[in-house]
């Protein structure tokens, strides 16, 4: 396994995948999602982190959305499964289908 040289932001993988940075916030904050092993907090100031991911993981909810999107119920249902924040969901569901 190859050493971890860099990770990048959840809101420049959000810029990155053209995705919603809070659907990917949501996604990435529950355990059970990913291989949490690639996602780490990175501290920028006195108490404040923010989430960043390697390429796994970035490789990890590409494949894991565009698996989801293979139909309109399939992308509602990950949706509800996945993400759990009616607010996100509700936004997220009103956006085109890719």
């Amino acid at each position: 396994m190859a050493a971890t040289t860099y990770v990048c932001s959840v809101g420049h993988v959000a810029t990155l995948l053209g995705e919603d940075m809070e659907l990917l916030e949501a996604i990435v904050s529950n355990d059970d999602n990913l291989s949490y092993v690639n996602i780490d907090s990175v501290h920028i100031g006195r108490e404040d982190y923010i989430t960043a991911l390697t390429d796994d993981v970035i490789d990890e909810i590409r494949d894991m959305l565009l698996s989801a999107r293979v139909s309109v119920e399939a992308w509602h249902s990950f949706l509800e499964d996945f993400v759990g924040e009616p607010d996100i969901i509700a936004r997220v569901k009103d956006q085109p289908l890719r």
